[in-house]
């Protein structure tokens, strides 16, 4: 029996131009993102299996082999944010019966730990205090204790504004217990040094939305040999089909046969941004960031703000800032949207309400991005009464970036 639509469904939503603020993003991500990435993605569409766009496909490719510093075969872009770049990376690597070592200390470790459940892996933890970074001698204790198949650490934990130190040691440490090595590099890639293959990381997975200033949709992936080898010996399929890389292999590898419709614009864009990665230089753009973030950290310390992270293990792509006594993080980042424009954002987990975790990454690593995001902190929180010298803080920043 048909029923008549009442008059509010049946009415046409009366929906305007689409004319979002015009922002500064200095948050956590994403970042600001390149003119010529908005103008890459405003280009024609062609078919995801036309002759042009695999052409485009192995541009990306090999472009994401120089961002990552790698020669892996398998290094592609998953149609999707970050997070399923970092589950088809867990997903697939981790087996039913599989045993995964993952970090405790920040947020998106027990992320990996939240996958590796998924994927029917158990689940066994290192740990280390938030805001920490992971110690080596602590890894090879729980690498010996646990034997696991595959050993997972952040290598940039975007939670707490730490960068993991000694790389090369807890790859070496998991190879000699038989231990494959997933990073999460969501906030390195394309900001802080990162050495895939001189580091022997078998998988890392990352987003573009990041350092790399490129719209979520097409997130870097790539796997070693070994890796992949694991993948394709699996005694029975991922329990996603859509992040299969069994599957996706046939359209990222040699065939290039029909698996999903890809992302094709987001494709485009991040083809941009990785051009932009490979004209400036990687070794250029890693420089840039330290150089840019360090005159942040100059001005947030001389305003009188510490910082989360020790000097050895900050990271500047995400900097984790300690909240003055008194003030509520909340409403210092809702009053920098509302005066400035400007976002930057509070803690997650542990440091909820501690910190606030400004970045700078990719195309918001600017000199005067940085200017910006210092003497608008300093105005809203001397605003709130906090201890604070904006006027220092200018100037320290200034003399940082000269």
């Amino acid at each position: 029996m048909a029923h008549k639509l009442s008059n509010e469904v049946d009415r046409a939503p009366a929906v305007g131009e689409l004319t979002p603020p015009n922002r500064t993003l200095m948050g956590p991500g994403p970042s600001d993102v390149n003119p010529r990435v908005l103008r890459a993605m405003s280009t024609p569409l062609v078919g995801h299996l036309d002759p042009s766009f695999i052409e485009i496909m192995d541009e990306v490719q090999e472009l994401l082999r120089y961002t990552f510093r790698t020669e892996n075969q398998w290094t592609i872009p998953v149609s999707g944010t970050g997070s399923a770049s970092m589950e088809a990376a867990i997903g697939n690597l981790v087996e039913p019966g599989d045993t995964m070592l993952v970090p405790t200390n920040g947020y998106f470790g027990g992320r990996m730990a939240s996958m590796a459940r998924r994927a029917g892996g158990e689940v066994v933890e290192v740990d280390a205090p938030w805001g920490e970074p992971l110690a080596v001698e602590d890894v090879e204790d729980a690498l010996a204790e646990h034997d696991p198949d595959v050993f997972g650490f952040v290598h940039a934990e975007t939670s707490t504004g730490v960068r993991q130190p000694n790389v090369p040691d807890l790859t070496a440490a998991a190879h000699d217990h038989g231990a494959l090595v997933i990073a999460d590099t969501v906030t390195s890639l394309g900001g802080v040094e990162l050495r895939v293959d001189e580091w022997d990381i078998d998988v890392a997975y990352s987003g573009p939305q990041k350092c790399l200033s490129c719209p979520p949709g097409a997130s870097p992936l790539t796997l070693s040999d070994e890796a992949m080898e694991k993948v394709l010996s699996r005694a029975e399929a991922p329990r996603s089909w859509y992040l299969d890389l069994s599957l996706l292999e046939g359209y990222w590898g040699d065939d290039r046969s029909y698996h999903h419709t890809a992302p094709i614009t987001n494709v485009y864009a991040l083809r941009e941004a990785l051009r932009l990665v490979a004209e400036e230089g990687i070794e250029e753009r890693w420089a840039r960031h330290e150089r840019t973030a360090g005159a942040l950290k100059a001005g947030v310390e001389a305003m009188g703000l510490e910082m989360n992270a020790p000097d050895e293990y900050w990271l500047p792509s995400l900097n984790a800032v300690r909240v003055p006594d008194g003030i509520d993080d909340g409403e210092v980042c809702a009053e920098l949207l509302e005066r400035y424009d400007l976002e930057v954002a509070g803690g997650l987990g542990d440091l909820s309400g501690d910190i606030f975790r400004i970045g700078c990454m990719g195309h918001s690593a600017r000199p005067e991005n940085v200017i910006y995001v210092v003497t608008a902190l300093g105005d809203v929180l001397e605003s709130m009464g906090a201890d604070v010298d904006p006027d220092a803080a200018v100037s320290a920043t200034r003399s940082a970036l000269e």
